[in-house]
């Protein structure tokens, strides 16, 4: 994985970045489509050091996907410079499983097994529900950018 080159002073520890990642719920997913650039808001799983997402496969995030799997997904908040945070995710976005999920195939995917625990718990009250109109994504991170401007704070000669 490629180096983060931001202010290692703002960057998030290991242990920061994985307690923001399971905690937040949305992420603003970018994928290459024909005519440039294709960002979306969506529910995202961090697990295992990969990112994953449910998507519907009927969408124009899917087919850039399977054209182009370069894919960058931002999750931030914060209100006043001072109190930004985030983490930029660079990678490879692949399928995992079948396309669509149903939920009813078998044998079952073992490593789909801890996301949908995770999913399930995170936005449907611990019920993984499969419509047929969604499968996973799995992005696996080439370059992981992070940044907390609530440390600047706490830097010498700030207040």
């Amino acid at each position: 994985m490629r180096e983060q080159r931001r202010s290692r002073v703002i960057a998030m520890t290991t242990e920061e970045l994985d307690a923001y990642l399971t905690a937040e719920r949305t992420c603003r997913l970018a994928t290459v489509g024909p005519g440039g650039p294709h960002n979306s808001p969506v529910w995202f799983i961090w697990s295992g050091g990969d990112l994953w997402v449910y998507s519907l496969t009927r969408s124009q995030r899917w087919t850039d996907v399977e054209r182009d799997p370069r894919v960058s997904a931002v999750i931030d908040g914060g209100h006043h410079y001072d109190e930004l945070h985030g983490v930029e995710i660079e990678g490879q976005a692949v399928p995992v499983g079948p396309v669509p999920r149903k939920g009813d195939e078998s044998p079952e995917t073992p490593e789909l097994a801890e996301p949908e625990r995770l999913m399930a718990g995170k936005y449907h009250g611990g019920t993984m529900y499969h419509d047929g109109r969604h499968a996973w994504l799995r992005i696996t991170p080439t370059k992981i950018t992070s940044w907390d401007f609530r440390k600047l704070a706490t830097l010498p000669g700030r207040s």
